[in-house]
Order: structure tokens, then sequence, then C-alpha cells
């Protein structure tokens, strides 16, 4: 029976021991990501890329909105059906062109956003990641999602924005 429960000991031991050495990080990868020199960068670029595309689309609008007064008052002005026919449809072609450019910008837009944030976001994890290596952690959680956090629990941010350089 001594035996037994000696056995169950030593087999149990370094369980407990090896539980009590599992070592867990968490951060906040959005925070750290927000604070990124490169994001602002890459979001003055985007800024720049959409008032662009809407200096462009201004004069679509403009016309828009003539053709859309100039049916008016045609309607107003009791104008046959012929001429309102061939200003609504006048008014539709045009509506038709601004909305395919409008979903072509936005497009180009998005595109361009992932194109641009996708290395930040590559260096951020890459930056976790050597953290985590570096200190031994079983894991590193996303403490933004954290429903609990026990005082096991240790909060990495301030290594890994030394890890990128952020003060």
């Amino acid at each position: 029976m001594f035996k037994k429960f000696l056995l169950a000991v030593l087999v149990a031991a370094p369980m407990c021991l090896s539980a009590q050495t599992l070592k867990i990080g968490a951060v906040n990868p959005m925070e750290i990501f927000n604070v990124m020199p490169e994001v602002a960068t890459a979001n003055n670029t985007l800024k720049g890329v959409q008032d662009k595309y809407a200096a462009q689309a201004k004069p679509l609008e403009d016309e828009l909105q003539k053709k859309l007064n100039e049916y008016e008052e045609l309607a107003k002005n009791k104008a046959t059906d012929a001429q309102l026919e061939a200003k609504q449809k006048e008014f539709e072609d045009l509506k038709t062109r601004y909305d395919n450019f409008m979903q072509t910008a936005q497009k180009d837009l998005q595109q361009q956003q992932e194109t641009l944030l996708a290395p930040i976001q590559k260096k951020l994890m890459d930056a976790i990641t050597s953290v985590g290596a570096e200190g031994g952690y079983a894991g590193i959680l996303d403490s933004s999602t954290l429903l609990y956090r026990g005082n096991n629990i240790e909060d990495v941010s301030a290594k890994v924005k030394a890890k990128l350089g952020i003060k």
C-alpha cells in the first residue's frame, strides 16, 4: 500500500513541478499596433489616396446634381415624356459611371491598406513571437479577449514595445 502511494507521489511530483513553471504572457496587440510609427505613416498615405479619390469624385457628384436639377426643371416645365426619358437616361448613365468609379476606388483603397499594413502586422507578430521564445513562454494570449486574468499571467506589452523600439 505504501509503495503504491510512494509511486503515485513520484509520478505526480514532476507534473506538479512542471505546472508551476508554465509561463503564460498576455499582450494587447491592437494597442501596440496603434502606437507603431509605421501605422501613422501608412494612415497618412491612405488619407492621401482617399483625398485623391474624393477630388476625382467631386466633378462627377456635381454633374449628377446638375443632371438631377435639369430633370426636375424639365418635369416642372411639363416637358414631353421623350425629353424626360432622355434626361433620366443621362442621369442613370452618369450614376452608373459614378458608382463604378466609387467601387473601383474603394477596392483600390482596401488593397492599398492591406499592402501597407500587412508588413506592419507581421513585424508586430514577429516581435510577440520573439518575446515569447526568448522569455520561455508557453504561450502569449491577446489580453483584450481575456475574460479573467489571474496573477500567473504576465503582461509582456512592455517587452514587445521594447523589441519594436517603442517607448
